[in-house]
């Protein structure tokens, strides 16, 4: 038997061969929403920081893509309430965002912006801050409508803001996975490994990865990922893992002045090579084998969110 995520494609593929207009992706999608086939939930990975200016964004967008390369449909959200920036990286302009879907009767699919590598991009806006004052039966509607997102992705990839505000710990608990950016730069590495307390002291069994970013070296790298696999273990009782690094590349400055993904204006860079590596990693830990973490969905996601908000 062909698994969901094939056949929704082939769904999707055939309907688009009797459609020619530029709205085939929205309707295909509501169209399979119709049809018999079993619903699945998409992985949630929500990706973080304990403190800002260490390439958090950057590092989401270019993964996204990595990921999107492997066959996986990947769907990119903006989650960052203060400072925004993903479409920047991208090089696009959203002309609605989750606010919209919220207050003007937008579809999620018209929400969704086309990104680079096949991914899809939701910029989040003041839509996600919003949630808490939602009633009842407004979040039930704003449920079924991003709901759409379960059935037509892989994994959807959730990029926060940066520190241990009540905004960015609501998205890192509400998410299946947590991956933490940081540098070798002492005081990002003092971050991370306070927002990993805070973490610890709601759940220690939070699968929580780490990366390192702009390192100098391999050895130097690795001396990070190893302190704060150790610190972690020792003083908080939490089993945290090291997903990779990526090391400082010129062609990643480069990229960002352009406005193009690194993945795509430098494949062949060093840091590109890390980021293919990294996801290598994530696609083959323990929590994507058969039998590993549960992927709880886009709908579960957001009423996490939405009672974290609340409470």
């Amino acid at each position: 038997m062909r698994d969901q995520a094939e056949r929704l494609r082939e769904i999707i593929n055939n309907l688009k061969k009797n459609q020619n207009n530029k709205n085939d992706l929205q309707d295909e999608v509501i169209d399979t929403t119709k049809t018999e086939v079993k619903s699945k939930s998409a992985r949630i990975i929500t990706i973080t920081s304990g403190k800002g200016g260490v390439g958090k964004s950057n590092i989401a967008v270019n993964m996204s893509i990595a990921l999107s390369n492997m066959g996986l449909k990947v769907a990119l959200i903006d989650g960052d309430l203060g400072l925004a920036n993903v479409d920047v990286l991208l090089g696009i302009t959203p002309e609605f965002s989750m606010a919209d879907i919220l207050h003007s009767n937008k579809s999620i699919m018209e929400a969704l912006c086309e990104g680079p590598g096949g991914i899809k991009f939701l910029s989040g806006g003041s839509g996600i801050e919003e949630l808490a004052k939602l009633n009842k039966d407004q979040l039930e509607k704003f449920i079924t409508n991003i709901g759409i997102l379960d059935s037509y992705f892989d994994i959807i990839v959730v990029d926060t803001g940066a520190g241990i505000s009540d905004n960015v710990i609501s998205f890192v608990m509400a998410s299946d996975e947590v991956i933490i950016v940081t540098t070798p730069d002492p005081t990002a590495i003092m971050d991370a490994y306070a927002l990993i307390k805070v973490i610890s002291a709601r759940n220690k069994d939070k699968d929580v990865k780490i990366i390192v970013n702009r390192a100098e070296n391999i050895s130097e790298a690795n001396n990070v990922l190893n302190k704060l696999v150790l610190v972690s273990d020792k003083f908080l009782q939490m089993k945290i893992s090291p997903l990779g690094f990526v090391l400082y590349d010129e062609s990643v400055v480069k990229a960002v002045k352009s406005q193009v993904p690194f993945l795509n204006s430098s494949p062949n860079s060093i840091a590109s090579k890390n980021i293919r590596d990294i996801t290598n990693n994530l696609i083959n830990s323990s929590g994507y084998v058969e039998g590993g973490i549960r992927s709880s969905g886009i709908k579960s996601f957001i009423n996490r969110v939405y009672n974290f908000f609340k409470s």
